[in-house]
């Protein structure tokens, strides 16, 4: 039974609403994909501006040009010759069910989805949302609401339907059939642009990893070429005497490979902990800190470390335009030197395959000793954004690290909002990575954030020692210095190996 609620319009008579509502429309002549994508994930291109502060950005016009070549099929024929499932997304349709009294949110990640199709290379056509309290278990919406999507579909002339959800395999083909054009979800799209982000030879087999866990329980079979058996007749197409036997069809085929395959890169990321783990040893021996900017996906993160480093880190106006941590030498005001990462971004419903995937990436947040949580002060809903970060940070365990929150875009807020933010969080920062703003106030409380080493000594370093004195401003805190006539008299916090060093000349 089909329910629907009233609304009264400008002249007070009763207009009936069906359940399925319309989100997305043409507003002011504007495409309907660029008004649902920066109404919620996506920055405003007006803004958006890159300064000398963000470093070289060679990586930028090779980005650009990894956007979808229109015209090539969606489809998978062999996994063996397809090594990443890169969706060709065209033409899309959004759905979404939400039940009673969650509108708003569900309309929050609905824009959200729109601008990950855009990132992704798609053109938003059109959005739906259905509400029901749960989502139907054979179609998703329902084979009557499916009917009406599929005359949505042909009517606008789209290719694709991305459901706002991760969809069981079954749901995806039912649907697929009704509406009769390719269906994916949330999960596919998001990984569909981390496999076009990814560039360093761990952040490509993560993706990989990630993408044939999620494809392995969803290969589907068209036709006959899923019941070839590699037993029979040599003119059947088997191989001859000797070779009959019950076989094995192309799915299973295609599912062993897979298996094998995911194999081969658990073990090839095994492979690359040593050298991460002998890095971040070498920093604790040193008795580097580290501190990990973290933060909602597009919230500005690499703007912000370019902004504090000059790093050079790619900047776009995207979603997930960094996957690979990147790690860069800072130096406070006392001359200590310490680490600065920018790290994967955040989203809501972030697939579990991509959590698991990136583990030993989000372990430098596991692992820092100060996190620099970055939220968009000009989000629509920041709360969301902090919870959900903190909720990944809770898994990879970082709950009991130093948080700073900041909110980045504060050229973006007005005052009402910036109550709002104090409100949501007391202690929070503002600053902009495009203006400059609040840049100090935020190095200064990241440098007092920084842990002291261990060791508190006092030595008369002899001048022929300079090397000493050297190793101290690095990696040590100093209290105070002066110049006797013996060498220089010294008053520090410094690790447990450098103090040993020091031994000999304490006071």
């Amino acid at each position: 039974m089909t329910h629907t609620t009233e609304t009264t319009d400008a002249h007070g008579d009763e207009t009936p609403i069906d359940p399925v509502d319309r989100v997305l429309a043409h507003a002011e002549g504007r495409s309907s994909a660029r008004v649902f994508g920066t109404a919620q994930a996506l920055q405003d291109s007006a803004t958006v501006a890159y300064g000398d502060t963000d470093g070289d950005q060679w990586d930028r016009e090779e980005r650009a040009a990894l956007r979808r070549v229109p015209g090539l099929s969606t489809e998978l024929e062999d996994v063996t010759e397809v090594e990443y499932r890169q969706l060709r997304l065209e033409n899309v349709v959004l759905v979404g069910v939400y039940p009673q009294g969650s509108h708003e949110d569900a309309e929050n990640s609905l824009r959200e989805l729109a601008a990950l199709a855009e990132t992704a290379g798609a053109v938003v056509l059109d959005g739906v949302l259905q509400r029901r309290p749960h989502p139907d278990p054979a179609t998703y919406i329902g084979r009557g609401k499916a009917a009406e999507l599929r005359d949505l579909v042909a009517a606008v002339g789209a290719d694709t339907v991305i459901a706002d959800t991760e969809l069981a395999p079954s749901q995806r083909r039912a649907l697929e059939d009704v509406v009769k054009v390719k269906v994916i979800d949330r999960t596919t799209v998001i990984l569909d642009i981390f496999s076009q982000h990814a560039k360093s030879r761990e952040g490509k087999a993560q993706v990989e990893l990630a993408q044939l866990e999620y494809l392995l329980p969803r290969l589907r079979g068209w036709g006959e070429s899923m019941s070839r058996q590699a037993g029979g007749q040599v003119g059947a197409g088997g191989a001859g005497m000797g070779s009959r036997g019950p076989g094995e069809t192309k799915i299973e085929l295609d599912r062993r490979r897979i298996r094998t395959k995911m194999a081969q890169l658990r073990k090839q990321l095994r492979d690359f902990a040593p050298a991460r783990e002998a890095k971040r040893s070498e920093r604790k021996r040193n008795t580097i800190p580290s501190v990990a900017i973290a933060g909602y996906t597009n919230a500005g993160k690499s703007s912000l470390l370019n902004r504090l480093t000059s790093a050079g880190v790619l900047v776009e106006n995207a979603l997930f335009a960094t996957l690979d941590a990147t790690v860069r030498r800072a130096e406070a005001a006392d001359g200590r030197v310490y680490t600065l990462t920018d790290t994967v971004g955040f989203v809501r419903n972030l697939p579990h395959q991509l959590v698991e995937a990136f583990r030993s990436t989000l372990e430098e947040v596991g692992d820092a000793d100060v996190l620099v949580h970055v939220v968009d002060g000009s989000h629509p809903d920041p709360a969301a954004q902090l919870a959900t970060v903190r909720d990944v940070m809770g898994d990879v365990g970082a709950r009991s690290t130093r948080e700073i929150v900041v909110f980045n875009k504060a050229d973006l807020v007005d005052e009402d909002t910036r109550l709002v933010l104090r409100g949501l969080e007391p202690g929070a920062l503002f600053v902009s990575s495009r203006t400059g703003e609040g840049i100090d106030q935020l190095r200064a409380v990241v440098e007092e954030a920084l842990p002291l080493p261990a060791v508190e000594v006092r030595a008369l370093v002899p001048y022929d020692r300079g090397d000493l004195i050297n190793a101290v401003h690095e990696s040590g805190h100093i209290v105070s210095t002066s110049h006797e006539e013996d060498g220089t008299a010294v008053h520090a916090h410094v690790s447990e190996r450098l103090a040993a060093e020091l031994a000999p000349y304490a006071v």
